[in-house]
Protein backbone atom coordinates (compact mmCIF):
# COMPACT_ATOMS: atom_id res chain seq x y z
CA UNK A 1 0.00 0.00 0.00
CA UNK A 2 1.61 3.47 -1.03
CA UNK A 3 0.40 6.64 0.65
CA UNK A 4 2.02 9.85 -0.95
CA UNK A 5 1.33 13.47 -0.01
CA UNK A 6 2.04 17.20 -0.29
CA UNK A 7 -0.99 19.54 1.52
CA UNK A 8 -0.86 23.12 0.34
CA UNK A 9 -3.52 25.74 0.97
CA UNK A 10 -6.51 25.71 -2.02
CA UNK A 11 -9.29 28.39 -1.79
CA UNK A 12 -11.85 26.76 -0.79
CA UNK A 13 -10.88 22.87 -0.19
CA UNK A 14 -9.24 24.07 3.28
CA UNK A 15 -6.54 21.64 3.71
CA UNK A 16 -4.75 21.08 0.63
CA UNK A 17 -3.94 19.01 -2.92
CA UNK A 18 -1.62 15.70 -2.86
CA UNK A 19 -0.01 15.30 -5.26
CA UNK A 20 1.50 11.49 -6.09
CA UNK A 21 5.84 11.30 -5.98
CA UNK A 22 6.79 8.92 -8.40
CA UNK A 23 2.72 7.80 -10.00
CA UNK A 24 4.76 7.53 -13.38
CA UNK A 25 7.11 4.94 -12.17
CA UNK A 26 4.14 2.87 -10.51
CA UNK A 27 0.90 2.59 -12.71
CA UNK A 28 -0.57 0.38 -10.11
CA UNK A 29 -0.97 3.45 -8.21
CA UNK A 30 -4.04 5.22 -8.77
CA UNK A 31 -3.34 9.15 -9.84
CA UNK A 32 -4.34 10.64 -7.33
CA UNK A 33 -3.01 14.37 -8.21
CA UNK A 34 -6.17 15.94 -7.82
CA UNK A 35 -7.55 14.69 -4.72
CA UNK A 36 -8.39 16.70 -1.67
CA UNK A 37 -8.03 16.63 2.13
CA UNK A 38 -11.47 17.23 3.91
CA UNK A 39 -11.45 18.32 7.71
CA UNK A 40 -14.17 16.25 9.41
CA UNK A 41 -15.81 15.03 12.54
CA UNK A 42 -18.15 12.06 12.62
CA UNK A 43 -19.82 12.19 16.05
CA UNK A 44 -22.20 14.79 16.66
CA UNK A 45 -25.37 15.20 18.55
CA UNK A 46 -28.18 17.90 18.43
CA UNK A 47 -31.33 18.14 19.89
CA UNK A 48 -32.52 15.22 18.33
CA UNK A 49 -31.40 13.31 21.05
CA UNK A 50 -29.12 14.67 24.16
CA UNK A 51 -27.60 17.57 22.45
CA UNK A 52 -28.44 20.72 24.01
CA UNK A 53 -28.72 22.36 20.11
CA UNK A 54 -30.64 22.29 17.00
CA UNK A 55 -28.85 20.50 14.14
CA UNK A 56 -28.62 23.54 12.29
CA UNK A 57 -27.21 25.29 15.06
CA UNK A 58 -24.56 22.32 15.29
CA UNK A 59 -24.08 22.39 11.28
CA UNK A 60 -23.68 26.13 11.44
CA UNK A 61 -21.07 25.67 14.36
CA UNK A 62 -18.74 23.05 12.24
CA UNK A 63 -18.82 24.88 9.01
CA UNK A 64 -18.10 28.28 10.44
CA UNK A 65 -15.42 26.60 11.99
CA UNK A 66 -13.82 25.75 9.15
CA UNK A 67 -14.74 21.85 8.94
CA UNK A 68 -15.51 20.26 5.29
CA UNK A 69 -17.78 17.85 6.66
CA UNK A 70 -20.26 16.51 9.28
CA UNK A 71 -21.73 13.29 10.51
CA UNK A 72 -24.99 14.23 12.79
CA UNK A 73 -25.27 10.69 14.83
CA UNK A 74 -27.57 11.50 17.37
CA UNK A 75 -28.57 8.23 19.38
CA UNK A 76 -30.85 5.99 17.37
CA UNK A 77 -31.86 8.89 15.51
CA UNK A 78 -31.29 9.18 11.84
CA UNK A 79 -31.63 12.85 11.40
CA UNK A 80 -33.08 14.31 8.04
CA UNK A 81 -30.48 16.01 6.97
CA UNK A 82 -32.72 17.22 3.24
CA UNK A 83 -33.54 20.45 5.23
CA UNK A 84 -30.11 20.97 6.81
CA UNK A 85 -28.52 20.19 3.18
CA UNK A 86 -30.16 22.78 1.36
CA UNK A 87 -29.37 25.23 3.66
CA UNK A 88 -25.83 24.41 4.43
CA UNK A 89 -24.30 22.15 1.84
CA UNK A 90 -21.84 23.73 -0.66
CA UNK A 91 -20.04 22.10 -3.27
CA UNK A 92 -16.32 21.08 -2.41
CA UNK A 93 -16.92 23.20 0.65
CA UNK A 94 -19.11 22.08 3.34
CA UNK A 95 -20.84 18.39 3.40
CA UNK A 96 -23.46 16.97 5.36
CA UNK A 97 -23.57 12.87 6.01
CA UNK A 98 -26.07 10.74 7.30
CA UNK A 99 -25.78 8.86 10.26
CA UNK A 100 -26.58 7.64 13.89
CA UNK A 101 -25.05 6.03 16.73
CA UNK A 102 -26.91 2.50 17.18
CA UNK A 103 -26.63 2.46 20.98
CA UNK A 104 -27.30 -0.58 22.90
CA UNK A 105 -26.33 -2.45 25.81
CA UNK A 106 -25.97 -5.34 27.20
CA UNK A 107 -26.21 -6.27 30.99
CA UNK A 108 -25.30 -2.93 32.40
CA UNK A 109 -22.31 -2.18 29.43
CA UNK A 110 -23.27 0.99 26.97
CA UNK A 111 -22.36 -0.54 23.38
CA UNK A 112 -22.25 2.34 20.96
CA UNK A 113 -21.70 1.87 16.83
CA UNK A 114 -21.64 4.76 14.87
CA UNK A 115 -23.11 4.38 11.21
CA UNK A 116 -21.93 6.39 8.83
CA UNK A 117 -24.09 7.41 5.61
CA UNK A 118 -26.54 4.89 6.60
CA UNK A 119 -29.69 4.71 4.13
CA UNK A 120 -32.08 4.26 7.08
CA UNK A 121 -32.58 3.95 10.78
CA UNK A 122 -30.69 1.21 12.50
CA UNK A 123 -32.48 -0.08 15.35
CA UNK A 124 -30.26 -1.57 18.38
CA UNK A 125 -30.14 -5.27 17.76
CA UNK A 126 -29.11 -6.72 21.22
CA UNK A 127 -26.95 -9.67 21.77
CA UNK A 128 -25.74 -12.74 23.96
CA UNK A 129 -23.15 -10.69 24.98
CA UNK A 130 -20.46 -7.72 24.39
CA UNK A 131 -19.39 -9.47 21.04
CA UNK A 132 -22.48 -10.60 19.68
CA UNK A 133 -24.46 -7.28 20.46
CA UNK A 134 -21.60 -5.66 18.75
CA UNK A 135 -21.47 -7.90 16.17
CA UNK A 136 -25.31 -7.65 15.65
CA UNK A 137 -24.83 -4.09 15.45
CA UNK A 138 -22.07 -3.65 12.89
CA UNK A 139 -23.83 -6.39 10.49
CA UNK A 140 -27.14 -4.00 10.83
CA UNK A 141 -25.37 -1.05 9.91
CA UNK A 142 -23.62 -2.72 6.97
CA UNK A 143 -27.20 -3.77 5.87
CA UNK A 144 -28.10 -0.30 6.21
CA UNK A 145 -25.46 0.20 3.63
CA UNK A 146 -23.46 2.05 6.01
CA UNK A 147 -19.97 2.09 7.27
CA UNK A 148 -19.55 1.24 11.07
CA UNK A 149 -17.12 2.40 13.54
CA UNK A 150 -16.91 1.13 16.95
CA UNK A 151 -17.39 4.18 19.80
CA UNK A 152 -15.28 5.03 22.79
CA UNK A 153 -14.42 1.06 24.12
CA UNK A 154 -13.66 2.24 27.28
CA UNK A 155 -16.86 3.92 28.15
CA UNK A 156 -18.51 2.39 30.89
CA UNK A 157 -15.06 -0.22 30.55
CA UNK A 158 -17.61 -1.85 28.20
CA UNK A 159 -15.10 -3.52 25.49
CA UNK A 160 -12.40 -5.00 26.32
CA UNK A 161 -9.51 -5.92 23.32
CA UNK A 162 -11.03 -9.68 23.20
CA UNK A 163 -14.27 -8.16 21.87
CA UNK A 164 -12.30 -5.77 19.28
CA UNK A 165 -10.35 -9.02 18.43
CA UNK A 166 -13.59 -11.04 17.67
CA UNK A 167 -15.64 -8.66 16.07
CA UNK A 168 -15.61 -8.62 12.17
CA UNK A 169 -16.78 -6.44 9.03
CA UNK A 170 -15.59 -3.07 10.77
CA UNK A 171 -12.59 -0.62 9.81
CA UNK A 172 -12.52 2.24 11.87
CA UNK A 173 -12.60 2.74 15.97
CA UNK A 174 -12.37 5.68 18.05
CA UNK A 175 -8.80 6.00 19.57
CA UNK A 176 -9.55 9.50 20.87
CA UNK A 177 -12.92 10.80 21.40
CA UNK A 178 -13.53 14.04 23.27
CA UNK A 179 -16.07 12.94 25.92
CA UNK A 180 -14.36 13.87 29.23
CA UNK A 181 -16.07 10.49 30.83
CA UNK A 182 -14.84 7.70 28.07
CA UNK A 183 -11.62 6.82 29.62
CA UNK A 184 -9.75 7.66 26.51
CA UNK A 185 -6.01 6.46 28.08
CA UNK A 186 -7.16 3.51 30.37
CA UNK A 187 -7.06 2.59 33.97
CA UNK A 188 -5.99 -0.42 35.75
CA UNK A 189 -6.02 -3.65 33.94
CA UNK A 190 -7.97 -2.06 30.92
CA UNK A 191 -5.72 -0.56 28.46
CA UNK A 192 -5.95 2.55 27.08
CA UNK A 193 -7.77 3.32 23.24
CA UNK A 194 -4.93 3.71 21.66
CA UNK A 195 -2.95 0.10 22.84
CA UNK A 196 -6.15 -1.59 22.33
CA UNK A 197 -5.40 -0.13 18.60
CA UNK A 198 -2.38 -1.60 18.54
CA UNK A 199 -3.06 -4.79 19.77
CA UNK A 200 -5.47 -4.96 16.56
CA UNK A 201 -2.91 -4.14 14.61
CA UNK A 202 0.05 -6.52 15.73
CA UNK A 203 -2.47 -9.70 15.21
CA UNK A 204 -2.74 -8.37 11.84
CA UNK A 205 -6.42 -6.84 11.96
CA UNK A 206 -7.24 -3.95 9.04
CA UNK A 207 -8.14 -1.46 11.46
CA UNK A 208 -7.85 2.42 11.48
CA UNK A 209 -7.80 4.97 13.64
CA UNK A 210 -10.28 8.27 14.29
CA UNK A 211 -10.79 10.92 16.50
CA UNK A 212 -14.02 12.30 17.08
CA UNK A 213 -15.67 14.97 19.42
CA UNK A 214 -18.65 12.92 20.29
CA UNK A 215 -20.46 16.77 21.01
CA UNK A 216 -22.88 17.42 23.00
CA UNK A 217 -22.67 20.90 24.64
CA UNK A 218 -22.48 23.93 21.83
CA UNK A 219 -23.68 26.99 24.32
CA UNK A 220 -21.09 25.86 27.44
CA UNK A 221 -17.03 26.68 25.66
CA UNK A 222 -16.38 27.81 28.83
CA UNK A 223 -16.75 24.11 30.55
CA UNK A 224 -14.36 21.62 30.66
CA UNK A 225 -16.47 18.88 31.61
CA UNK A 226 -18.96 18.99 29.25
CA UNK A 227 -18.71 17.33 25.92
CA UNK A 228 -17.77 20.39 23.39
CA UNK A 229 -16.71 20.45 19.98
CA UNK A 230 -13.55 20.83 18.03
CA UNK A 231 -11.82 18.34 20.59
CA UNK A 232 -11.03 15.47 17.48
CA UNK A 233 -11.47 15.13 13.55
CA UNK A 234 -10.12 13.03 10.78
CA UNK A 235 -9.18 14.77 7.96
CA UNK A 236 -9.73 12.29 4.73
CA UNK A 237 -8.06 12.46 1.12
CA UNK A 238 -10.46 11.73 -1.02
CA UNK A 239 -11.07 12.62 -4.89
CA UNK A 240 -13.82 14.92 -4.01
CA UNK A 241 -16.20 15.70 -0.96
CA UNK A 242 -19.26 13.66 -1.46
CA UNK A 243 -20.41 10.57 1.24
CA UNK A 244 -19.38 7.67 -1.09
CA UNK A 245 -15.84 8.87 -1.69
CA UNK A 246 -15.48 9.94 1.69
CA UNK A 247 -16.21 6.46 2.87
CA UNK A 248 -14.09 4.47 0.73
CA UNK A 249 -11.39 6.60 1.63
CA UNK A 250 -11.96 6.13 5.50
CA UNK A 251 -12.29 2.45 4.93
CA UNK A 252 -9.05 2.62 3.11
CA UNK A 253 -6.98 4.36 5.73
CA UNK A 254 -7.14 7.21 3.39
CA UNK A 255 -6.80 9.85 6.38
CA UNK A 256 -4.99 11.10 9.81
CA UNK A 257 -6.54 11.58 12.72
CA UNK A 258 -5.73 14.75 14.94
CA UNK A 259 -6.57 16.50 18.35
CA UNK A 260 -5.13 19.55 16.87
CA UNK A 261 -1.49 18.64 15.21
CA UNK A 262 -2.14 19.59 11.32
CA UNK A 263 -0.04 18.50 8.92
CA UNK A 264 2.07 19.84 5.51
CA UNK A 265 3.61 16.11 4.07
CA UNK A 266 3.05 13.05 4.41
CA UNK A 267 4.28 10.57 2.22
CA UNK A 268 4.44 6.50 2.64
CA UNK A 269 5.19 3.39 1.84
CA UNK A 270 6.85 0.03 2.85
CA UNK A 271 10.27 1.48 2.19
CA UNK A 272 9.14 4.70 4.50
CA UNK A 273 7.43 7.48 6.07
CA UNK A 274 8.09 10.59 5.66
CA UNK A 275 6.07 13.55 7.35
CA UNK A 276 6.11 17.15 8.12
CA UNK A 277 4.07 18.94 10.59
CA UNK A 278 2.44 22.73 10.21
CA UNK A 279 4.44 24.54 12.57
CA UNK A 280 2.03 26.77 15.07
CA UNK A 281 3.92 30.17 16.84
CA UNK A 282 6.32 28.44 19.11
CA UNK A 283 5.13 25.16 19.52
CA UNK A 284 7.79 22.36 19.50
CA UNK A 285 7.00 18.77 18.23
CA UNK A 286 7.98 15.24 19.07
CA UNK A 287 7.60 12.71 15.75
CA UNK A 288 7.18 8.57 16.97
CA UNK A 289 6.86 5.55 14.67
CA UNK A 290 5.49 2.68 16.11
CA UNK A 291 5.31 -0.36 14.75
CA UNK A 292 4.75 -4.16 16.00
CA UNK A 293 7.48 -4.30 18.51
CA UNK A 294 6.67 -0.88 20.06
CA UNK A 295 7.96 2.64 20.05
CA UNK A 296 10.79 2.25 17.77
CA UNK A 297 12.17 5.34 16.63
CA UNK A 298 11.60 9.17 17.99
CA UNK A 299 13.04 12.38 16.47
CA UNK A 300 12.38 15.92 17.75
CA UNK A 301 11.22 18.53 15.33
CA UNK A 302 8.78 19.32 12.85
CA UNK A 303 9.60 16.62 10.40
CA UNK A 304 11.43 13.05 9.88
CA UNK A 305 12.04 10.75 7.62
CA UNK A 306 11.64 6.90 8.97
CA UNK A 307 13.00 4.07 7.22
CA UNK A 308 11.04 1.12 7.23
CA UNK A 309 13.19 -1.77 5.48
CA UNK A 310 13.88 -4.90 7.13
CA UNK A 311 10.43 -3.95 9.60
CA UNK A 312 7.50 -6.56 9.88
CA UNK A 313 3.68 -5.97 10.61
CA UNK A 314 3.08 -2.59 10.21
CA UNK A 315 4.86 1.09 10.75
CA UNK A 316 2.39 4.05 11.71
CA UNK A 317 3.66 7.38 13.25
CA UNK A 318 1.78 9.54 16.32
CA UNK A 319 2.93 13.17 16.30
CA UNK A 320 2.77 15.23 19.50
CA UNK A 321 2.76 19.11 20.42
CA UNK A 322 4.23 20.66 23.44
CA UNK A 323 0.77 21.63 24.59
CA UNK A 324 -0.56 17.44 24.24
CA UNK A 325 -1.95 17.85 21.09
CA UNK A 326 -1.78 14.48 19.04
CA UNK A 327 -1.68 13.38 15.51
CA UNK A 328 -1.73 9.89 14.60
CA UNK A 329 -0.84 8.80 10.71
CA UNK A 330 -2.95 5.34 9.54
CA UNK A 331 -0.61 2.45 9.56
CA UNK A 332 1.19 0.99 6.50
CA UNK A 333 0.71 -2.67 6.49
CA UNK A 334 4.16 -4.37 5.84
CA UNK A 335 3.18 -8.10 4.88
CA UNK A 336 2.56 -7.31 1.29
CA UNK A 337 -1.69 -8.21 1.83
CA UNK A 338 -3.68 -4.69 0.29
Amino acid sequence: MRRACVLSAVAGVGLGVMTLAGAAAQPAVPDRTSWHWYKGNTHAHTIESDGDSTPEEVARWYRDQGYQFLVLSDHNVLVNIAALTAAFAVPEQFLLVPGEEVTDTFETKPLHVNGLNVTRRVEPRHGTSVLDTLQRNVDAIRDARGVPHVNHPNFGWAITPADLAGLERYRLLEIFNGHPLVNNLGGGDAPGTEAMWDSLLRAGRRVYGIAVDDAHYFKRPWDKAAPRPGQGWVVVRAPRLDPAALMASLEAGEFYASTGVELDDYQADAAGISVRVRVAGQTRYRLTLIDATGEVETTDGPAAHFTLTGRRGFARVRLQDSNGALAWTQPIFLDGRP
